[in-house]
């Protein structure tokens, strides 16, 4: 059994990265693969199912399917337009008689098609609604304590999907499942991967971008693929001459930010906070002429009055926990920093609607 944990910034491509993985040890090994989004979990039991319920899915269509079926008892439905799709739904009882055995459980399955594929590929993405949880901590220390004693020759690959913070957790909750893991960090881009990136992408489409735009594009972009992708598609339906100018770029930051507040901060952060205080505090941060990437704890506190003084440390720790800030350990204790350079100015065009209504 061999554990990875796949780490990076949100945004910075471990889903594409995992899938790709994935993707290539079916190619070169014939390993079955599967790909579980977690978001919003936040048990080991719901884990189990989705695991489970996943390999059935993968496997629905495989001329073997009858090899694992009677497996899964008569907890399998057909569900979707004219039942297409698969469902695993066991009694609660039994799930959590599953989770405790999940490791007999999935050797069980692989003794069942070892004839088929030469391994198990696990992809457990989004931990970040677990990985807090002192009980996933030790059942993923239990699973893999398992295996080394009883399965040592399961092959079985597990890859955990988080934040790097979310690594960090599980290593105060469980201190040895650190040295378990082979960590993966992905780093964001270099500047000069970004440029060659809006470079190689507008050229395909016969466009050119001269430097000062260029620049704009590369820094509003902050190394991540995703606003990479939203800055690059919004300037190039922006765009009319072919010939990519600084007004250009500008614009098609402003269309990113909209489209990326509204995809990302929009559901975490203004239907998340309902504090009208909080929400005031939030405008400040970025300050009333250009938005700023990064502020100082105190200097904000200057401009905020009695009642937000109050609540401004939780805010804080609120914005840190929905991915908004980060700390900046650059410029010293009490700075903190956007995780892009998007978000404030997102937050800057939410700022000045909200005081024009």
């Amino acid at each position: 059994m061999e554990n990875v944990f796949l780490s990076g910034d949100r945004g910075i491509g471990k889903s594409s990265l995992a899938h790709f993985v994935r993707q290539l040890c079916l190619k070169e090994s014939n390993m079955l693969g599967i790909h579980v989004f977690l978001g919003g979990v936040s048990t080991p039991e719901e884990l189990v199912r989705r695991v489970f319920e996943q390999l059935l899915k993968e496997t629905y269509t495989q001329v073997w399917f009858k090899k694992i079926r009677d497996l899964f008892g008569n907890f399998i439905k057909n569900v979707g337009l004219f039942g297409v799709s698969v469902e695993f739904a066991p009694p609660k009882e039994q799930l959590k008689g599953l989770v405790h055995q999940f490791p007999t459980a999935i050797k069980n399955v692989f003794e069942r098609i070892k004839d088929e594929t030469s391994g198990l590929f696990i992809i457990l993405d989004d931990i970040n609604g677990l990985a807090d949880k002192a009980e996933f901590a030790n059942w993923y220390k239990s699973l893999v304590d398992h295996v080394a004693t009883h399965d040592r020759e399961l092959p079985l690959l597990l890859m955990l999907c988080g934040l790097p913070e979310r690594r960090d957790t599980l290593s105060n909750l469980q201190p040895s499942l650190m040295r378990i893991f082979r960590v993966v960090e992905i780093e964001r881009l270099s500047d000069d991967e970004v440029a060659k990136f809006f470079k190689e992408a507008f050229g395909s489409a016969k466009m050119k971008i001269i430097p000062d735009a260029m620049k704009l594009m590369v820094q509003f972009s902050s190394g991540l693929p995703t606003l990479m992708h939203e800055i690059g598609d919004a300037t190039y339906w922006i765009d009319t001459d072919g010939l990519i100018e600084a007004g250009d770029a500008a614009k098609g930051i402003f269309a990113a930010a909209e489209n990326v507040g509204q995809k990302y901060l929009d559901p975490k952060v203004y239907r998340a906070i309902r504090s009208e205080r909080y929400r005031d505090i939030l405008g400040k941060l970025v300050g009333t002429e250009a938005p700023t990437q990064t502020f100082s704890k105190r200097e904000v506190e200057k401009t905020l009055n009695q009642e937000e003084r109050k609540v401004f440390h939780n805010f804080l720790r609120r914005m840190r926990e929905l991915g908004v800030i980060e700390t900046d350990p650059e410029r010293g204790k009490g700075a903190y920093r956007f995780v892009n350079r998007i978000f404030p100015i997102y937050i800057r065009m939410q700022t000045r609607a909200t005081g024009k209504r």
